[in-house]
């Protein structure tokens, strides 16, 4: 029967979400129980492609990049795919009814990264766009559950979240994103000698992001507030540990937060969400 490919199909991408993501999998869980699978598998496809260019070094990344976006067209027309990620993936988009648009932005700004290192402003708008705000608006699709009013009020902060959350990567990931994969994406800024007026200039855009998306998390339905709130928590902290951080150790190591002080902020997420504290 179908549905246990089905249910086999989700369960690989929870398994991809759990294995690559402690934070993202902590909010996960503190959503409402019938959101879980929709964006365990959201996650499980957006990890595909991005391990496709940042890791498959030794493989022909545009023919696998190239052969995604055609397994992806195909399993969501045809509503299956022998693909298990791809299955619970189209699942979703056409429960939920994602539009193509969105998946198409997040499959060029994959296909970027085989082609961009440096990033200008243009680019570096629109690969924040692909990468992170339109990943933010699928979840938004299934959070609003078809309230197409509730998803036009929400769609600017969900947008300012992704964004967040990706520039907080690259913050974090920038020894690795520059030394190893040769990427630059914050634009006009000489990594090569990385100071405090760059980081501080990052940093106000990432503060103004998180600022905005917190105002759509407060709107957020009962039943995801609370899970999307624990993430936005999390990265907030890493921010903040980020921002007390020298230029040129955010430059030479990578910023983290330990399992053991990930359960600590999870707690305290909690509190702050039962006690209206946002």
């Amino acid at each position: 029967m179908k549905i246990i490919f089905d249910n086999v199909s989700a369960s690989c991408s929870k398994l991809i979400t759990r294995e690559y993501s402690t934070s993202f999998s902590l909010g996960i869980y503190f959503l409402n129980k019938k959101f879980h699978s929709p964006i365990y598998s959201i996650y499980g496809f957006v990890r595909v492609a991005d391990e496709i260019v940042d890791s498959f070094h030794e493989f022909d990344k545009v023919s696998l990049m190239q052969k995604l976006r055609r397994d992806t067209v195909e399993a969501i027309e045809q509503r299956i795919s022998v693909n298990p990620i791809l299955n619970a993936f189209q699942q979703v988009v056409n429960t939920y009814h994602i539009e193509w648009e969105l998946i198409d932005t997040f499959l060029k700004s994959m296909e970027m990264d085989l082609l961009e290192t440096n990033h200008n402003p243009d680019s570096y708008s629109q690969y924040i766009l692909g990468s992170a705000e339109v990943v933010g608006l699928m979840c938004l699709r299934v959070f609003t559950e078809g309230d197409e009013m509730l998803y036009q009020k929400l769609k600017p902060s969900a947008m300012k979240l992704g964004a967040a959350f990706q520039k907080v990567n690259f913050l974090r990931d920038l020894k690795a994103d520059y030394e190893v994969l040769g990427r630059s994406y914050f634009p006009e800024v000489n990594f090569k000698r990385f100071s405090l007026v760059d980081k501080e200039k990052i940093q106000l855009e990432i503060d103004q992001d998180f600022e905005e998306a917190l105002l759509g998390i407060k709107s957020l339905p009962s039943e995801s507030r609370r899970g999307v709130y624990l993430a936005y928590f999390y990265y907030r902290k890493l921010f903040n540990r980020i921002k007390q951080t020298p230029a040129e150790k955010v430059m030479s190591a990578r910023i983290r937060i330990s399992n053991g002080n990930k359960l600590g902020l999870m707690f305290q997420s909690l509190l702050r969400h039962q006690l209206n504290l946002l």
